[in-house]
């Protein structure tokens, strides 16, 4: 398993929306470049909306980032898209055997190196922006 692809989906949105700044951009046009269906991307676009990351008008083609990308970070962005719920990236299984050795103290000995670990990557994720990404992204077309 592994985590939604609503979150890299949510980066290819905000993403292609500055880059291609000056374009009418739909949700026809945004689903072409991720390859879905529109209706995912309305979903996405709804999410971001809400999180404050983008302004859309109902019924008027066009969208556009509510904030300059340095100030959007993929933190705001895997929130936004409800990746997972506060401090659950990582599942325990509910019912190990009580009487196990191991099943006794599995969760309380796991749980806080998966609280670590989930902290570690929000904090990494917090300290890379939008317009790291797209800055990346337009060196590697300047590549080809």
């Amino acid at each position: 398993m592994s985590i939604s692809s609503r979150f890299a989906v949510g980066i290819h949105i905000l993403s292609l929306i500055n880059v291609d700044q000056g374009v009418t951009i739909s949700s026809d046009y945004l689903a072409g470049s991720v390859n879905t269906n529109p209706v995912v991307i309305r979903r996405m676009m709804g999410m971001l909306k809400k999180a404050g990351l983008i302004e859309v008008r109902p019924g008027i083609a066009g969208i556009k980032l509510a904030k300059e990308p340095e100030l959007i970070t993929l933190f705001d962005v895997y929130k936004a898209v409800d990746v997972v719920q506060e401090k659950e990236l990582f599942s325990i299984h509910e019912n190990p055997h009580p009487d196990c050795t191991v099943g006794k103290h599995i969760q309380s000995t796991v749980e806080p190196l998966f609280i670590a670990a989930q902290l570690a990557m929000e904090k990494v994720l917090s300290n890379v922006t939008l317009l790291d990404v797209v800055e990346d992204i337009e060196s590697k077309v300047a590549l080809t």
